[in-house]
């Protein structure tokens, strides 16, 4: 006698952590994965259009700078990492802070929805960290330096969501999707780049070097 099947159960729909009690604030706090390339392209293309067109730079200075750009983002992603998004508050509002930023995505690391920066937090950062720029390298020097800054800023966007979502194949991409998990998982401190672990290396912060 042929035993009745059992109908399968559906798969229940994710549930996002809630981090605010209003409903604005809420539905900033989630972001579709394309949101940042459709913001940050344009104003990355913006800023080497008025590198060639409007200012006449010389391409091969231009790609140095680009170059010095992708890094300053790599030590910038390793930095706000350790030590912002892992800073070990103390009073309620900072521990608050930190779960906002990052906090809730290591309580849900599966939430497609908070996988990259929102614009409402990605805005007023970068805001900050291009007037850091501006004392440090001259105009016009500064918009190549900014459009590749920022290429490298998407570059970790997707790489982090890809980490989380996709099988990744390819020895480097596989490399970098288990390096970040196990940061996650692991329970160890450290692994804090992303996008590459240079910066672990340099500071120490990769347990497996230790």
């Amino acid at each position: 006698m042929t035993p009745p099947s059992i109908p399968m159960q559906p798969d229940k729909p994710h549930q996002s952590i809630r981090l605010f009690e209003n409903d604005v604030l809420e539905r900033l706090s989630h972001v579709h994965p394309v949101t940042p390339l459709l913001l940050w392209a344009p104003v990355s293309l913006w800023l080497l259009w008025r590198t060639f067109a409007l200012h006449h730079l010389p391409l091969l200075p231009v790609l140095a700078v680009g170059l010095a750009g992708l890094v300053t983002w790599s030590l910038t992603e390793y930095c706000l990492h350790r030590f912002l998004f892992h800073y070990p508050a103390r009073s309620r509002i900072g521990k608050r802070l930190v779960y906002l930023f990052h906090g809730n995505h290591h309580d849900d690391p599966k939430d497609k929805t908070r996988l990259v920066m929102p614009p409402a937090g990605a805005i007023p950062i970068m805001a900050v960290i291009y007037l850091l720029f501006g004392l440090l390298v001259p105009a016009p020097w500064i918009e190549p330096f900014t459009a590749f800054f920022i290429v490298g800023y998407l570059i970790y966007d997707y790489i982090h969501y890809w980490t989380h979502h996709f099988p990744m194949r390819g020895r480097l991409a596989k490399y970098l999707k288990h390096y970040h998990l196990r940061h996650h998982y692991s329970k160890q401190e450290g692994r804090y780049g992303v996008s590459s672990p240079l910066w672990d290396w340099v500071f120490g912060t990769d347990p497996g070097t230790r």
